[in-house]
């Protein structure tokens, strides 16, 4: 790569590349398209980054509105990291990155896109909206990448991705993905000229760094008092729940006893998530409680333990949850909560994860095997308060009193309609 890609990674403690970084950069600079299959943690994003960076330096400028490189990302959260990971390369080359995600007003993406652009790193949904309103072409973009394509078919965006793509000239095309099957090979067939493979291990929970156990807690209540217990060790602790009201309980619950802990799911503003993961990152929150959706946008090092406390449903989520931890071959533990009627589901969730899991049985949160395990120990029991920017419940008025609503008797309002339940 050229001095000042070299220089910049070096200046950030980067000296020498992962595996699929060695195998798959020097195709990148070559132009060629590439089909890379990893899982989460490899060092994708400086795959596919480093050379479009490269490439599109030794290029023409850049103009407001038309990148030249584009990079679609399945949630809010890879999208910001994903730009916030090229940023510093970019700018060692004179290059603009900015990303363009929903849960934002989209005007704050027309102003960034007012200034020349050299690559957008973009969710489906949020680039669709700016190119319908006129503010966003494709019409020069050189590179596209189209990173975790497996999660946008899980999440039904692959015909967004496919609209998107048919808008951009055939230039050098890359997919990263999990798995190669269904629906992404479908888009491989379509976009991808002659693709250099690249390979590195297969998805799995088995990873020489990663140790997996199934607690057996009895029943929900002392579920919850075992998950109290670990939310109070030391380090990054990730929590996964199957539902958002489920994320918002167990925040809930963790606060109550005196740990930092904050939720992330699709029902939050995206400044909301960003903060959530800016204070994991910085250590004020040691516990992040996420659901699935959630889960693959969590790219933070030094996570040493996830705790299923809802087991998934799916293997594949099982899987992607486990990723969040022993990233970049640290080591990381993976702790599934098992309630005695879960015990037929998690077994045949294991056995198609094609996962090998110790099985301890923890009546006792204080059990010593407990904490050997997961650093788990007893939470102090003063209540942190309730999250940043939560709101508290408003009291109904009184029957009979004014409450500055409108509503006459039968709950219509002044204007003869009803008030609906709609989220604001």
């Amino acid at each position: 790569m050229c001095p000042e890609l070299v220089g910049e990674l070096a200046r950030q403690g980067i000296t020498e590349p992962f595996p699929i970084q060695a195998a798959a950069i020097p195709d990148g600079l070559a132009g060629k398209d590439i089909l890379g299959r990893g899982p989460t943690g490899s060092g994708k994003t400086f795959t596919f980054g480093l050379p479009m960076l490269q490439r599109l330096a030794e290029g023409g400028a850049s103009v407001p509105g038309h990148p030249r490189g584009l990079v679609l990302e399945p949630t809010r959260e890879l999208a910001t990291q994903v730009a916030e990971r090229l940023a510093e390369p970019a700018a060692a080359l004179g290059l603009r990155v900015i990303d363009v995600v929903g849960g934002v007003n989209i005007k704050r993406n027309i102003t960034a896109l007012a200034a020349p652009v050299d690559v957008l790193v973009a969710t489906p949904g949020r680039a669709q909206d700016l190119v319908n309103q006129g503010y966003l072409h494709f019409d020069r973009v050189e590179i596209t990448a189209v990173d975790e394509a497996d999660q946008m078919a899980d999440m039904g965006f692959l015909p967004q991705v496919t609209k998107l793509m048919d808008l951009t000239p055939a230039g050098q095309r890359m997919l990263f993905s999990a798995t190669l099957d269904g629906e992404v090979q479908t888009l491989v067939k379509r976009y991808l000229k002659r693709p250099v493979t690249h390979s590195t291990a297969p998805v799995e929970g088995g990873v020489d760094t990663m140790t997996h156990y199934r607690l057996l807690v009895g029943d929900r209540d002392n579920r919850t008092t075992v998950s109290q217990w670990i939310g109070a060790r030391e380090g990054r602790t990730i929590m996964f729940m199957r539902t958002r009201h489920a994320v918002d309980r167990q925040v809930k619950k963790l606060r109550r006893v005196g740990i930092e802990a904050l939720g992330i799911h699709g029902d939050k503003g995206q400044t909301t998530r960003q903060n959530a993961l800016g204070g994991f990152k910085d250590g004020s929150t040691t516990v992040l409680v996420a659901t699935d959706i959630a889960a693959r946008g969590i790219d933070i090092a030094d996570v040493s333990l996830v705790v299923h406390v809802d087991p998934p449903v799916e293997h594949k989520a099982y899987l992607h949850r486990a990723g969040r931890t022993a990233r970049g071959g640290a080591a990381g533990t993976v702790v599934t909560l098992v309630t005695d009627e879960q015990r037929d589901d998690v077994d045949k969730l294991f056995r198609k994860a094609g996962v090998t899991a110790t099985e301890l049985p923890v009546t006792d949160p204080a059990d010593p095997k407990l904490a050997a395990i997961t650093g788990a120990r007893k939470p102090t029991g003063a209540a942190v308060g309730p999250p940043p920017g939560s709101q508290p419940k408003r009291r109904r008025p009184r029957q009979g009193q004014r409450g500055g609503s409108g509503r006459g008797q039968g709950g219509a309002n002044r204007s003869g309609g009803r008030r609906g339940r709609g989220r604001s």
